[in-house]
């Protein structure tokens, strides 16, 4: 190569670098929507509400989906209407921990959703945790039957026989799936979101198989989000104290493989998908 061609190359790298490291800067200011949001209280929280603004704004979080148990976590989040932060409620169907295993054959639990609901300012239900045929069962199609005469989400932490039964109570329930069935193959995930177009959205937190060993996006994972990404949210599913411990490592991993897509798929799962289903947002 002569000098001239080698002058050549360095400025066409030179180009190239700079133009990723622009994409990269512009991936990290994307506004980010937390779409897995547990503010639990039993009794209390582990960390005071100021602080948990506070970790939302250094993250650029701006919006949440926001649950706990019980749900006067979620009632504190609504009230404390702390600017620049957009809170989207959703009823969790526990008291306690316990009600984990009992919730969906337990009536007590249709009068706990039909009485939070009453607050008026709910979005969904969930997210709750259903494995097989417990999904079948009356109350859950009494809850789902609920959730579409009121235009609600349901956000199933489930297996994917529990997922079909859910569609299978009615043809207009929308279900935000979390952690995205975890493991189910990327050509599973595809081939639901296929067959329910417009009722299905995925849920990434605790996703597996999206990057690899060094951080790098899989290559069935890039594909998915090119066909799909209208169909994904990110989330952190803070259920544990830990999980607010690595609530900062949790978000830059997502700013980094977000970086690794184009702008337009980056900035649909980073927020604008949350802003289609649950929006407008409010001004101000």
């Amino acid at each position: 190569m002569n000098m001239t061609m080698a002058a050549r190359a360095l400025a066409l790298a030179l180009v190239m670098l700079g133009a990723a490291a622009n994409a990269a800067r512009t991936q990290e200011r994307l506004e980010l929507f937390d779409a897995h949001l547990h503010y639990n209280q039993e009794p209390n929280p582990f960390y005071p509400l100021a602080q948990v603004l506070e970790i939302f704004k250094r993250n650029g979080v701006t919006g949440i989906v926001a649950t706990s148990r019980p749900n006067k976590g979620t009632h504190q989040l609504v009230d404390a209407k702390a600017p620049g932060l957009w809170v989207v409620p959703f009823i969790r169907p526990y008291r306690v921990r316990a009600d984990i295993q009992t919730w969906f054959d337990d009536a007590a639990t249709y009068d706990l959703i039909q009485t939070e609901y009453k607050r008026g300012y709910y979005r969904g239900i969930g997210e709750f945790h259903i494995y097989g045929d417990a999904a079948a069962g009356p109350l859950v199609k009494k809850i789902v039957d609920f959730a579409v005469e009121h235009d609600l989400y349901l956000h199933a932490h489930c297996d994917e026989a529990a997922l079909l039964h859910l569609f299978a109570h009615s043809p207009r329930v929308k279900i935000i799936w979390a952690h995205t069935g975890f493991s189910t193959p990327p050509a599973r995930v595809d081939a639901l979101l296929e067959q329910f177009k417009d009722r299905l959205w995925g849920e990434l937190s605790y996703r597996s198989g999206i990057t690899d060993g060094t951080g790098k996006l899989t290559d069935e994972w890039r594909a998915l989000f090119g066909r799909h990404s209208d169909r994904f949210m990110i989330g952190s599913d803070t259920w544990i104290n830990e999980r607010w411990f690595a609530y900062d490592g949790i978000f830059r991993t997502y700013r980094a493989w977000l970086a690794q897509l184009p702008a337009d798929q980056a900035k649909r799962i980073a927020n604008g998908n949350a802003e289609r289903l649950f929006g407008p947002r409010p001004k101000g």
